[in-house]
């Protein structure tokens, strides 16, 4: 065989071998964008549900492929937890995924079977771990006052409502509309019903008090009562 034929053939093989890695390339390039994972997760709206448990919920705690990630797929997923009124997904640039998330509006927790009361519908939903921390009901309330309650409830203030542990109806001779609220820090207010909206301003109170304990009075005047040692 001459060398100007072994010479032509060597410079066909050359074009070929270009087109393959050329393509080999490209193969790699696409795998590695399909295969990018998901690098930041950022998490807002959310106040009971902590962030790995919606991390979790959406599926994504392992942090998977970015690309193959479908919004409406983790949106269906944290849509399954009873607590979640919305979802909002959206992927940013570079393997981020914001999460938008809305809660229901969970006003205490039932003293029979330790359900969560949320404002819309009066809907109840299940804790059996008792899992978040919400103020819980201790008694019964008359059905003529319980809409009454949920309503006084939805005047609390979020931050104020993290301030109450227990709550107690407690009528008496003069005001059939008393409630006994128990406070983490060791106070005790009075409420009654047309009066709710007033423990929003118990940090306020605090600040006068100077860290003593006693019995806030909310439910007939306004007036305080330091605790006997």
């Amino acid at each position: 065989m001459s060398q100007k034929s072994q010479k032509k053939r060597r410079l066909k093989i050359i074009p070929v071998m270009i087109i393959l890695l050329v393509l080999l390339a490209l193969y790699g390039l696409i795998r590695w964008i399909y295969t990018f994972p998901i690098t930041n997760i950022y998490i807002e709206g959310n106040h009971y549900l902590k962030d790995q448990e919606i991390i979790e919920l959406a599926k994504i705690d392992h942090y998977p492929s970015f690309l193959g990630t479908k919004e409406k797929n983790i949106q269906k997923h944290i849509q399954k937890n009873p607590l979640v009124f919305k979802v909002t997904v959206q992927k940013k640039w570079w393997g981020t995924i914001k999460i938008k998330v809305e809660e229901y509006n969970v006003l205490f927790r039932q003293y029979n079977d330790d359900q969560l009361v949320v404002l819309e519908n009066k809907k109840e939903i299940q804790d059996p771990t008792n899992q978040y921390s919400v103020p819980k009901l201790l008694n019964y309330v008359p059905d003529n006052k319980y809409n009454q309650f949920i309503k006084g409830m939805n005047q609390v203030d979020e931050d104020i409502k993290n301030l109450i542990s227990e709550i107690t109806y407690l009528p008496n001779e003069q005001d059939k509309d008393r409630f006994l609220l128990y406070m983490v820090d060791g106070n005790y207010v009075y409420l009654t019903l047309t009066k709710f909206k007033q423990i929003n301003y118990y940090e306020d109170v605090l600040k006068k008090l100077k860290g003593q304990k006693g019995i806030l009075y909310l439910d007939s005047g306004n007036h305080f009562r330091i605790m006997s040692e």
